[in-house]
């Protein structure tokens, strides 16, 4: 599983990448997390705000920051 977390380094964005390696840790899961902050891959993914988060090249969520739990829900 790849985890992106999409944002030009924010605290909002440090804040959900730190909570989706949390929801990974809790859940055991082996995934890749990575922060994409280059605002032209930001926008070829179709993001207009940020942060967003992407599972497996899907964009789950965007302009807010999911909780630790509100993650785990998408990764079960």
């Amino acid at each position: 599983m790849k985890i992106e977390v999409l944002g030009p380094g924010c605290a909002k964005c440090r804040k959900l990448y730190e909570n989706a390696r949390t929801a990974v840790q809790d859940l055991n899961l082996q995934a890749e997390i990575v922060k994409v902050e280059e605002i032209q891959k930001i926008v070829n993914a179709g993001v207009m705000m940020t942060p967003a988060l992407v599972l497996d090249g899907e964009v789950k969520s965007v302009g807010k920051v999911l909780s630790v739990d509100d993650i785990k829900k998408m990764l079960i």
